[in-house]
């Protein structure tokens, strides 16, 4: 009887424990780095809760588009479960931008890079081109703005690199703090998160 009481007692305590340990920011999964501090890949990426993908291709900008590919971006289960409960992004949030290219059609391209399939002209998505991280880690990342650190695991087709280096501050921090709609993220362009905030 004791023996079934104590178990009980712990079901519950987990329970509580998934109920309220993401909305107070200690049940994040977190990134995982390796002894010299570099990032590890995270582990099913695309099974994370997708939240948009802009797309800013080089014929719409002469040619010369930063960031020429689709951004299929997604967030940490975890961490998207906190950001549902608070309308804020925890300690440990991950989320990652896996890279498309616009797709080369059968049918031929337009010049700005669009062409015609079957649900009419458009811009369509092609092969896998690259994965970048950012993580936010205001005691890892004491000396990064918002305590947010990039990483990019190659800017290639798969397979990608198993670990990366933080970027220098000035590759990103900069940018996403002038731009991003909310804590360095640029939420204005995710839908499904601007939908799940409280």
């Amino acid at each position: 009887m004791l023996r079934r009481t104590i178990s009980s007692m712990f079901v519950v305590a987990l329970t509580l424990a998934a109920t309220f340990g993401s909305a107070n920011g200690q049940d994040i999964n977190r990134a995982v780095f390796t002894a010299d501090g570099k990032a590890q890949i995270p582990v099913n990426w695309r099974q994370w809760i997708y939240v948009g993908t802009p797309v800013t291709p080089n014929g719409l900008n002469k040619g010369e588009a930063p960031f020429p590919e689709f951004h299929n971006v997604y967030i940490e289960p975890s961490a998207f479960a906190h950001y549902s409960k608070t309308g804020e992004f925890a300690e440990g949030t991950q989320i990652v931008k896996e890279l498309v290219l616009v797709r080369k059609s059968e049918n031929g391209n337009e010049e700005d890079g669009s062409s015609s399939e079957v649900s009419g002209r458009g811009f369509f998505q092609g092969e896998f081109q690259g994965l970048e991280l950012t993580v936010k880690d205001t005691k890892r990342f004491a000396k990064e703005p918002g305590g947010w650190a990039y990483f990019s695991f190659g800017h290639k087709p798969q397979p990608y690199e198993k670990t990366a280096a933080a970027f220098p501050t000035d590759s990103c921090n900069a940018c996403h703090d002038a731009n991003a709609a909310e804590d360095f993220v640029f939420t204005q362009f995710y839908p499904v998160l601007r939908a799940a905030k409280p």
